[in-house]
């Protein structure tokens, strides 16, 4: 649904976006991740047929995005940063005036704002103008505005911006579902909880280059390490470390726990587990250490670029 071959952009000396390559199936969420600057909007305007290439190419829904830019607009739904609501027009008028220039007949155009509002939880305000709208209000309104005409692409950035939490799992709930839908998504986003629950994969852009690509899984693995795991027992070691299988690494100890690395955790944990019990010290637990995509981020972020690989 949306693929990419050495998509980039130059502005005079300046260089955007440099040999971007993505490859997002029908059905998948793909997190563009990186700091301001990195070249994510200048790759998403590209994508929506906006801005033209300096270099390579990209297609969306099967359109090339300089050849067939019409067919790509009506694929895409695009929430920005900006989203240039009319503040004068009434909310539903807004939708309706949108719905039009997709060319929905008016049956259609009522009973998807019906059911955008009421998802959204602004069908009462459906005939206030939108300049009354709080940001939160705001930025739903123009989600709504990116679902509206069925698109089978969606480009969102920062949708849960401004949100309540209670407003923003509502968004994230709408996306999970867009998701089940067959729809693709790109998601732009500083909210590196929210992406490691709605992606399937991350790529991370730094200075307009690719320099990480793959679900989080992987770049965990890959920047991090292997797993690491906490075990906690039900007696003082007395600081006597019992013997372990072969490949496990000890991080770090307390009195009556400590945290190992293993590059095989389905096959090391049950002789870990074994060992302990030949010992008589009983196990009260034994848990994953969690890690995030935020670890992974600044880790990779802050690399040196020969340290890199995409």
């Amino acid at each position: 649904m949306i693929l990419t071959s050495d998509l980039s952009k130059q502005f005079g000396s300046f260089q955007a976006v440099d040999h971007v390559n993505l490859e997002v199936p029908k059905g998948q969420v793909l997190a563009l991740l990186g700091p301001n600057g990195a070249g994510k909007t200048t790759t998403i305007r590209m994508l929506t047929s906006i801005l033209k290439p300096s270099h390579g190419w990209a297609r969306i829904n099967g359109f090339d995005v300089v050849e067939d830019p019409d067919s790509v607009r009506s694929s895409v739904g695009v929430l920005t940063e900006n989203h240039g609501l009319y503040n004068r027009m009434p909310a539903g008028e807004y939708l309706d005036f949108f719905g039009q220039l997709y060319g929905m007949d008016a049956n259609a155009r009522r009973a998807r704002a019906d059911r955008l509002l009421d998802l959204f939880g602004l069908e009462a305000w459906r005939n206030n103008a939108i300049g009354e709208f709080s940001k939160g209000m705001r930025q739903k309104l123009a989600l709504a505005r990116a679902l509206y005409h069925h698109p089978p692409v969606l480009l969102l950035d920062e949708p849960t911006s401004a949100m309540d939490p209670e407003s923003a799992r509502l968004v994230r709930d709408a996306i999970q579902d867009l998701r089940s839908e067959d729809r693709t998504l790109i998601l732009c986003t500083h909210n590196l909880a929210e992406a490691e629950e709605l992606a399937d994969r991350i790529a991370i852009i730094r200075r307009g280059k690719i320099i990480a690509q793959g679900n989080p899984a992987e770049l965990k693995a890959r920047f991090l390490g292997p797993e690491e795991f906490e075990l906690t027992l039900g007696v003082d070691l007395n600081g006597n470390m019992p013997d372990l299988p072969g490949g496990v690494s000890i991080t770090e100890r307390g009195r009556d726990w400590f945290r190992f690395r293993t590059e095989n955790a389905r096959a090391t944990n049950p002789e870990i587990l074994q060992a302990l019990l030949n010992n008589n010290l009983p196990v009260l637990s034994l848990q994953e250490v969690s890690r995030s995509l935020e670890s992974v981020y600044l880790r990779v972020i802050n690399e040196k670029d020969e340290d890199i690989r995409p």
